[in-house]
């Protein structure tokens, strides 16, 4: 699946598209697999890899990446990766211990009004800095950004505006400043919400991310139900805009290329 994945995409650990944000959204379904591939997919094309683990542990994700043949471990001791993870983070900030004071980058927690403004700063610091130049220090390519997941920053008292704000910043100094990349997850739970007005909520978050990224994978469940074999289907979205750009294709939509199904 993996394989006729990047083939859609046209990307390799060698060569792939600079500059892009991706949006991997689900419905009533699980993209998680995409995170892991993704970042296992960077580490191996020696990118500079900061990764924002909101909901799950650093063994979790390990273990999965030992199973793809990354391990995440030397990658971290290498310099090559930068890991927040988030779980912990808010449980030192939560619930203080006296030997713990918690990371600033999840100052939101302990004061709502400062925003992810000390969040998008561990972010900046964490791509723009990749030792390069310093004898006895690897030299790693464009900086890419994993946030796993950002919806989950709106049930910790974070604002869908304050959100899309984060991101907004992130891609301007990752995809725009470092040509580098992004790659988020966010998650959309029941069925597809008609709009009622509201600006808050993963409904608007997910609208707001999709006017900012230039590709989207959106994993679903089968249209026709439940299959043995088939556990759901991934649509992938190229905004022509970004398009324009990179392939002189003349369009203004969101333009869908291809449906594959996974199992």
């Amino acid at each position: 699946m993996f394989t006729e994945l990047n083939s859609i995409l046209n990307a390799t650990p060698d060569s792939f598209t600079q500059g892009e944000f991706i949006l991997v959204s689900d419905r009533q379904s699980d993209a998680s697999f995409l995170i892991h591939h993704f970042l296992s997919f960077y580490l191996r094309a020696r990118c500079k890899v900061c990764f924002l683990g909101l909901v799950q542990s650093f063994s979790h994700y390990s273990a999965i990446s030992q199973r793809l043949g990354v391990s995440l471990t030397q990658a971290r001791e290498k310099g090559q990766l930068i890991f927040l993870e988030g779980l912990k983070e808010s449980l030192s900030i939560l619930i203080p211990q006296e030997t713990t004071t918690g990371s600033q980058a999840m100052d939101f927690l302990r004061d709502p009004t400062v925003g992810l403004q000390r969040l998008y700063e561990f972010v900046r610091s964490s791509v723009s800095s990749d030792g390069g130049g310093e004898e006895g220090v690897e030299e790693w390519g464009p900086p890419v950004l994993l946030v796993d997941d950002v919806s989950v920053l709106l049930s910790l008292g974070v604002s869908a505006g304050a959100a899309l704000d984060f991101s907004h910043y992130c891609r301007a100094t990752v995809c725009s400043q470092l040509q580098g990349n992004i790659v988020m997850l966010v998650r959309c739970h029941g069925e597809e919400a008609e709009d009622d007005g509201s600006d808050e909520g993963s409904e608007w978050l997910l609208k707001g991310l999709t006017h900012q990224c230039s590709l989207t994978l959106h994993v679903q469940g089968l249209p026709t139900g439940y299959c043995r074999d088939i556990h759901g289907q991934v649509c992938v979205y190229v905004d022509a805009n970004f398009l324009i750009q990179t392939e002189h294709i003349r369009d203004t939509d969101l333009l869908i290329i291809q449906v594959f199904r996974f199992s």
